[in-house]
């Protein structure tokens, strides 16, 4: 035991006694700079260990959201070609995306257990640490304070930074990547947490099933979806102008009736079953044709049709052809005017035709339709004929487009989403007559939206052209 010698006044040590008292103070010197220096090293080694398992908390919390987003945002198209190339893992992504419950419940029982532990972890060992170093300045009760306040922001700050925005800004950008390297650790958890997953999960599918809310993901692909898919793709310059042009038109082959590409009864060529060789020829002179009606006294009674190049084969070896003869008259096909050009290519394919006479619904004979004429919608502007086209851009705020115009087709070139009350109607004639409610005539004008549009030309009680320009009152009301 040490002990210490007191001196009192006048009290003069010998020199042995001297040495002692000196030597008694330098070991009491030495044993206070050793309890100094372990307790230094307690508080680092400490504080090393607060930051240690801090690190890991933020690798866990990083991984498990990087797990949320990527599991919620992989794409079912892409999972499914990674699966179809052999990607075992792509087609557990997309079995637990059906059943998202258990991964769902791992990933809060995670985010929530590390967050509570990070905020122990930093009162209890980050705050003491700061504490002391700023009890250098002084005992100042302010400080206390601000020791919590930055224990707070630093653990806060190193968490959002390195366990949230990163990992879910990493897994938004490479979803499907990150999908397949983290969902069998997932379901290794799933496996290892099953009772709390089994509980919590139960929990929440009693309540969704009592307020009758669907828990089964249903991913069903629309027009729409498909729509955007193929503009994103034409911006990010993945698919060509042509490419994009035709996948568009594709799709509106099952939006469009035949009514709206079909040659209009005024328009249709026909002849007389008795007619002889010479009025045929002089038909085909007047009004060139592939294809021609054989009617037995009018219209409304077609018996089939004929082919040109047949007739004026047969027409160079005998001359008194007649037009009920076998060799050259041909069943003709018959659809209604309610399918849609999809449903015209499928009824050319079973039938075997590319000619086809179309009817209301009361049997009269409203207009006539070839494979060409459907290709036409498919191919569009990428192939050149030598039909005028119907809509014509006079400059950067005015158009001239046919009457017998379809609305698609003006809807794309005027960059209109809709028309009202379009089922009423399919060209933009029928948009003036259904928006005018009286018989057209020349200078009728309708305003919709931006534009103005105004007959100029009629055919007897048919809209032949109109005038489209951007309406100046709306153009000053935008300014």
């Amino acid at each position: 035991m040490l002990r210490i010698i007191p001196l009192s006044a006048g009290f003069v040590l010998r020199p042995s006694e001297n040495r002692a008292f000196f030597f008694q103070t330098a070991c009491v010197l030495k044993k206070c700079y050793n309890l100094f220096r372990l307790q230094q090293i307690i508080i680092f080694m400490s504080i090393i260990e607060a930051v240690f398992i801090l690190f890991l908390l933020i690798l866990i919390s990083g991984f498990v959201s990087a797990a949320e987003l990527s599991l919620a945002s992989s794409r079912k198209i892409k999972l499914q070609v990674m699966g179809n190339e052999g990607d075992v893992r792509a087609l557990e992504v997309l079995k637990m995306q059906e059943q998202p419950g258990s991964f769902i419940t791992i990933v809060q029982i995670g985010l929530n257990a590390v967050a509570v532990l990070g905020g122990i972890i930093g009162e209890a060992a980050v705050r003491p640490f700061l504490s002391r170093l700023f009890s250098a300045y002084g005992g100042i009760p302010a400080l206390e304070t601000a020791a919590s306040v930055l224990s707070f922001l630093l653990v806060t700050g190193f968490f959002i930074l390195f366990a949230d925005l990163m990992p879910k800004r990493f897994a938004m950008i490479n979803p499907e990547k990150v999908a397949v390297r983290v969902v069998r650790p997932l379901l290794l958890l799933i496996f290892l947490l099953k009772p709390f997953v089994f509980v919590f999960d139960g929990l929440a599918n009693w309540i969704f099933k009592a307020l009758k809310i669907s828990t089964v993901r249903t991913d069903q692909l629309t027009s729409e979806d498909i729509y955007a898919v193929v503009d994103a793709g034409a911006q990010a310059g993945v698919l060509k102008q042509q490419e994009h042009y035709l996948i568009e038109n594709i799709f509106d082959m099952q939006e469009r009736t035949v009514t709206s590409t079909m040659n209009t009864r005024e328009y249709i060529v026909y002849v007389d079953k008795n007619d002889d060789a010479e009025t045929v020829l002089a038909k085909m002179d007047e009004v060139p044709h592939s294809k021609i009606l054989v009617c037995n006294g009018g219209l409304e009674k077609v018996i089939g049709y004929i082919e040109s190049h047949t007739f004026l084969t047969l027409y160079l070896k005998e001359k008194n052809i007649r037009l009920t003869d076998r060799r050259v008259l041909r069943k003709a096909l018959f659809i209604p005017d309610t399918l849609s050009l999809y449903e015209v290519l499928e009824t050319f394919k079973n039938a075997g035709e590319d000619f086809a006479v179309i009817i209301n619904e009361y049997a009269l004979v409203v207009g006539v339709i070839t494979l060409k004429d459907v290709m036409s919608i498919v191919m569009g502007d990428l192939v050149a004929t030598e039909e005028e086209p119907q809509i014509i851009r006079r400059n950067e705020t005015s158009w001239l487009i046919d009457g017998a115009t379809p609305l698609e087709d003006v809807m794309r070139a005027l960059d209109i989403n809709t028309f009202p009350h379009s089922e009423n109607y399919e060209t933009i004639g029928g948009f003036m007559m259904y928006s005018l409610r009286k018989v057209p005539k020349k200078t009728d004008f309708v305003v919709f939206g931006k534009y103005k549009f105004e007959i100029i030309d009629t055919d007897n009680l048919k809209i032949d052209q109109l005038l489209v320009s951007i309406h100046h009152e709306t153009e000053s009301k935008e300014d």
